[in-house]
């Protein structure tokens, strides 16, 4: 990541308002329209640790995560009371390893991650900055096997109202970001600007998107 220290400090200091306690609805609504099969692998970049990977691994037979900090690595595996096995990979890495699932700690850009069929990003490029999505989009299309397909959930709204992260990408980029791979929007909620969240935060617009993204 460009500021590591910056998620760092968010789980050192418990301040993880990203982190969904349940499983993303749009998660369990939108991941039959990639058609996934159980022998199929699954990896979700900047992971977490998301009620979701339990969910994936419930229905794949390898789930790879990868995230940065160690200690969100950690607190999902002691708060599932799974026990898994630890590999240091290096001085950068850690693998953590409990049936189905595989969770990598470091930097995504270089973790010793294989090519999968399946990708799962809820919170990864709109954790990103503009300068460093171009280089995320290139390791998905590096990471995605032919035939592969990728669930991408981005955000939408007036950057110039509130700074991210998480930020907003738009479908114009997504569309540039992805070029060469066919990338198809399956759903655009529109909040409206005047829920109590929003109109804390002073947006005059939020959508969240919806994409499948095939290579």
């Amino acid at each position: 990541m460009n500021d590591p220290e910056f998620w760092h400090n968010k789980w050192a200091s418990n301040k993880i308002g990203f982190h969904l306690h349940d499983v993303n609805p749009l998660l369990t609504q939108f991941w039959s329209v990639l058609e996934p099969q159980r022998e199929e692998s699954v990896l979700v970049p900047l992971c977490g640790k998301s009620e979701d990977l339990v969910w994936l691994a419930e229905r794949h037979n390898e789930v790879v995560g990868v995230e940065l900090s160690q200690i969100a690595v950690r607190a999902f595996f002691a708060e599932h009371f799974y026990t898994p096995l630890v590999t240091q990979l290096g001085n950068h890495h850690e693998l953590y390893q409990f049936d189905e699932l595989s969770l990598y700690t470091g930097d995504f850009f270089t973790a010793p991650v294989d090519k999968v069929d399946l990708i799962y990003d809820r919170a990864a490029l709109v954790a990103l900055p503009p300068e460093m999505r171009v280089a995320y989009a290139e390791r998905i299309k590096l990471l995605l096997k032919p035939g592969g397909r990728m669930l991408l959930v981005s955000l939408d709204y007036p950057q110039e109202e509130l700074a991210g992260p998480p930020f907003s990408v738009a479908e114009q980029e997504i569309c540039e970001l992805f070029d060469g791979l066919k990338v198809t929007l399956l759903d655009c909620n529109e909040e409206s600007a005047k829920g109590p969240q929003r109109a804390k935060k002073g947006l005059s617009r939020f959508a969240e998107t919806v994409w499948l993204i095939e290579s």
